[in-house]
């Protein structure tokens, strides 16, 4: 019945009874309407747009391809800023999301059933075929009638641009071939006398159309008008020759031989044609389910609820999507066959080879399914809509389930779905069709470990895997969890008996060759990603190439756009079209991650496809990132220090900050990625920038938040820089780790380290750090009681900060020089340090540092007894530790608070705040823990609880022994005499 033009799938989606719905009409002038009123749409070339967006099936059109439809080759200088005004002018004439834009495109979606005449013209074509094909001429002529009479004129009315006049042509033609299918069904059911009229004019308006002047020749030999008829054909092959230098096609010239010789069969209206009988078959073409399918449970049962549920609806359409290998076929295969008792008709399949250059045409895949179906290849039309519509009735009334593997994108699944109730589709593809209307979209990740190592068992053998679990552990985590990967592993490991398990850990545990091992046979975990790779654009291409090579377990948005050295927006675009091919997962909005088999491929593109220098490039515009932002952040916390003027300078910018909040929600939420990117560049020329980023971000070691990652981090630094034989960046990364040991309690390590680093520091005349290590060197002196030299040690920082004129970091010394001075019994000079300590950092706001202000006045007029003041004094300090996320100090001001209440003998107090300070841990490690559970004991001795005190003292002890703290033997003293507190708790 002619090529039926393909509409918005979206179309049949929500009711068609809603009041003051949206309604569009392209047969005739674009126009539209909500209710019955009518909408402007606007100038033509706006009306222009509108078209073009209703046509494309509710597809994203890129602004390029939309400027060509309006403007063709020579589009106005301000073409886009024109496109950019006529889509804002029509959103505001439409519904909220009927309009949607997305990665620089546009696209009309979510119209309601009936909402476009071409589509209710479409499935009025369609209905027609069906009563057609059963018979029912009379049902056929009637709705053909009705979809005719949804022209208006000509299709898109004064609508320019050369999109337009394409478009006019087509839906001309396709008029054209329905009023001829309702003509010859005119003339089938002896209509002919009344069908010469139009016919005539039909004839006359399109001279060069056969097919009218068959049906005119044939109306008036039925109409006893055979010399009329006869000249009619004499009129076409004058004009035919005339025009185009042809002769008439053969059913002309036969049927005026016919005409001539008063062939009796033309006499009466024909019998309807009768078409090809389709014989009813069941086809079952399903792959065959593997036998060692593991795991996945909640998948096949969410899918085959879903799949359950196609009785009763209209269709049921489920969309797998993932990363290649993850076992998308696999699942929907089990499921499928699980189903089959579901869909009785029979069960259909495809590989669309979506994932490859070249995917299957849906034409070719209608002609496969309908021959499957029973129908004769002579019935089977020639353009896709006719195949669309004639698979959709074939199926009506049946229950068949349509397997649609490796799908490229919802264009070309579309034609390929059912359309009647009863019947259902699974699709898989490694992109997620969200513009499939009406689907159910699943996300198919890698496998549980326990799920991998039971694949991996089930292909080994239960007695391989139980001698060496631990390896088999680390085979499954090497493959990622991957359940090709893993079957690859597994197969190999089975072909080769005299392989352990532990030799394939080991070929597998080096990430430069372990895309090789993963293959075997036809099986690649390599080639999944190369398809994939392949179809990408080149601009996608670089960005999954480049992003490949961040260590972290994932990155930002801001992150990726330094490296990548792009904008946000346009980074976000690029990274969100990665997401859709599932070549990059979104671990969360504005986070992307990659699974680890193919950040190895990506970054074996990198090594091949990118020119030389540029790799080296985007990850030091990545540490650029990191270092300028982290900088930024610890100006915020610290105002005032200058240490941020002494880091290393950097070319790509960073991050800015509105306020210290978001400054801390970033540097935690960064954590480990930043961490990683230090480590990256040990051993590079960057790393001097690497240390300096460990420096600005010390928050991350102090806060207790990322403790042990950061001194990790820390010490591999410290590594890098000997090797690399660089003074000075070995002197700042042994200044950072002397810092990170004092905090953990390892005062002999932290002062080897902070002697190694004076060393250093001195060496390359590095006065930050030469002051920095100095504070650090008294305060292990502090923590061994060797007060005289914390003091010397302490005035030695305080004088090089203000040689640099770093008043904080002054201020920062002069409160530690207090606390020496109270070891030494000098608590009326240590009160009055303190407070200038104080009043310092009080000039710079409410910062970490005007925190350790309150906190060591504190401390001062603790030991002074004057107890409200102190506690007043550690109250502040609480506050603002708290505010800026420092928990380890945290936990250290109530130790102090519950050593003053205890002083103040309020034991119920003091027990209070030491249990928390034993909630939040301490900065100290485990020899401040000991303390505060000997303080613990003390207060519940004095509330009467000995039990509860002496389990606490038993296990302070075991942590001083430990760690071979000091105190260890005056507590073991003091349990086994039951004598007064320890002098170092007074």
């Amino acid at each position: 019945m002619g090529g039926v033009p393909r509409v918005p799938e979206q179309r049949r989606t929500g009711s068609a009874a809603e009041p003051a719905a949206l309604s569009f009409g392209v047969l005739g002038p674009v126009r539209a309407r909500r209710g019955e009123v009518q909408l402007s749409t606007g100038s033509p070339q706006q009306r222009a747009l509108l078209a073009a967006l209703l046509l494309r099936e509710g597809r994203m059109a890129t602004a390029g391809e939309l400027i060509d439809a309006l403007w063709g080759e020579e589009p106005p200088p301000q073409a886009l800023a024109a496109l950019r005004t006529y889509t804002s002018r029509l959103r505001k004439v439409l519904d909220p999301g009927v309009l949607v834009s997305e990665s620089g495109g546009y696209a009309v979606r979510g119209l309601a059933n009936g909402a476009l005449d071409l589509a209710v013209a479409q499935d009025l074509a369609t209905e027609a075929e069906k009563a057609r094909s059963a018979g029912d001429l009379r049902h056929a002529r009637e709705v053909l009638g009705r979809a005719l009479a949804l022209w208006d004129g000509e299709a898109l009315a004064g609508v320019p641009g050369p999109y337009a006049e394409a478009q006019r042509v087509r839906l001309e033609e396709w008029r054209l071939q329905l009023l001829e299918s309702r003509l010859d069904m005119d003339l089938e059911q002896g209509c002919h006398a009344e069908a010469v009229s139009e016919l005539t004019a039909l004839a006359a308006a399109h001279p060069l159309r056969e097919r009218l002047r068959e049906l005119l020749m044939l109306a008036l030999y039925r109409s006893g008008r055979q010399a009329e008829a006869l000249a009619v054909y004499a009129d076409t092959r004058r004009l035919l020759a005339d025009e185009l230098g042809v002769d008439p096609r053969p059913d002309l010239q036969e049927l005026q031989q016919r005409i001539l010789q008063a062939d009796p069969g033309l006499a009466q209206p024909s019998a309807p044609v009768a078409e090809p009988a389709a014989v009813l078959v069941c086809p079952a073409q399903l792959p065959a389910t593997v036998p060692d399918f593991t795991g996945r449970a909640a998948f096949v049962s969410e899918l085959s609820k879903v799949l359950a549920s196609a009785e009763g609806r209209v269709m049921a359409v489920s969309a797998l999507a993932g990363i290649g290998g993850v076992g998308k076929t696999t699942l929907a295969v089990h499921v499928a066959h699980q189903a089959r008792a579901a869909f009785p008709d029979g069960q259909l399949y495809v590989d669309l080879q979506g994932a490859g250059t070249r995917e299957a045409e849906p034409e070719a895949v209608l002609g496969s399914f309908l021959r499957a179906l029973g129908t004769a290849d002579s019935a089977i039309p020639d353009s896709l809509e006719e195949r669309s519509a004639l698979y959709r009735a074939v199926l009506d009334g049946r229950r068949v389930l349509v397997l649609l593997d490796n799908a490229k994108d919802a264009a070309q699944v579309r034609p390929l779905l059912p359309g009647t109730e009863g019947c259902a589709a699974l699709v898989t593809s490694r992109a997620r069709l969200v513009d499939l209307a009406g689907a159910h979209l699943v996300d198919l990740d890698v496998m549980s470990p326990r799920e991998a190592l039971s694949l991996f068992t089930k292909i080994v053998g239960e007695e391989r895997v139980a001698s060496e679990r631990e390896a088999s552990l680390d085979v499954v985590a090497a493959c990622g969890f991957l359940p090709l990967a893993i079957r690859i592993a597994a197969s190999r490991l089975a072909a080769r008996r005299t392989w352990t398990v532990s030799t394939l850990a080991a070929k597998l545990g080096d990430e430069r060759r372990r895309l090789d091992e993963l293959q075997a046979g036809d099986l690649a975990v390599k080639a999944t990603y190369e398809l994939g790779y392949g179809a990408l654009e080149p601009a996608q291409a670089r960005a999954f190439r480049l992003l490949g090579l961040a260590d972290g377990p994932d990155i930002s948005l801001a992150a990726a756009a330094a490296l990548l050295d792009l904008p946000v927006d346009k980074t976000e675009d690029l990274l969100e079209s990665l997401v859709d091919t599932s070549l990059v997962e979104s671990a969360a909005p504005g986070r992307y991650r990659y699974h680890d088999l193919v950040r190895l491929y990506a970054r074996a593109c990198a090594e091949r496809d990118e020119p030389p220098g540029e790799r080296p490039a985007a990850t030091s515009r990545l540490l650029d990132f990191y270092l300028a932002t982290a900088t930024a952040v610890y100006a915020i916390e610290r105002p005032g220090d200058r240490l941020v003027d002494d880091l290393e300078s950097t070319v790509c910018p960073g991050l800015r900050f509105a306020g210290e909040s978001a400054a801390l929600d970033w540097l935690y939420s960064e954590a480990s990625c930043l961490l990683a990117c230090v480590r990256q560049n040990a051993g590079t020329d960057r790393l001097r920038r690497a240390i300096d980023l460990l420096w600005a971000a010390k928050d991350l070691s102090e806060s207790g938040a990322n403790s042990h990652q950061y001194e990790t981090t820390t010490r591999a630094m410290c590594d890098a820089a000997n090797a690399f034989s660089d003074g000075r960046a070995e002197g700042r990364a042994r200044t950072i780790l002397a810092d990170v040991l004092l905090d953990s309690g390892h005062i002999e390590l932290a002062e080897e380290q902070a002697a190694l680093a004076a060393e250093l520091a001195s060496s390359a005349h590095d006065d930050t750090a030469i002051s920095w290590v100095a504070n650090s060197r008294g305060l292990t002196r502090l923590r061994q009681g060797r007060h005289l030299d914390a003091k010397a040690f302490f005035d030695q920082a305080i004088n090089g900060f203000r040689m640099l004129g770093n008043r904080p970091l002054e201020a920062t010394s002069l409160g530690n020089l207090a606390q020496a001075h109270l070891g030494l019994g000098d608590t009326g000079n240590a009160v009055e340090i303190a407070q200038r300590n104080l009043a310092v950092h009080a000039e710079f706001g409410q910062t970490v540092r005007l925190a350790n202000g309150h906190y060591v006045v504190g401390i001062a007029l603790t030991q002074a007894g004057e107890y409200p003041e102190a506690l007043s004094q550690f109250s502040e300090a609480l506050a603002i530790f708290s505010n800026h996320r420092q928990r380890l100090w945290e936990g250290t001001t109530h130790f102090r608070i519950a050593k003053a209440h205890l002083a103040a003998r309020r034991p119920a107090q003091a027990a209070a705040h030491a249990e928390q300070a034993l909630a939040l841990r301490c900065i100290g490690g485990d020899p401040m823990r000991g303390n505060v559970q000997t303080l613990l004991g003390h207060a519940l001795a004095a509330l009467g609880q000995a039990d509860r005190a002496k389990a606490c003292w038993l296990e302070a002890l075991s942590l001083f022994e430990q760690t071979g703290s000091s105190e260890a033997a005056e507590l073991r003293a003091f349990i086994e005499r039951g004598s007064e507190p320890p002098e170092y708790l007074s």
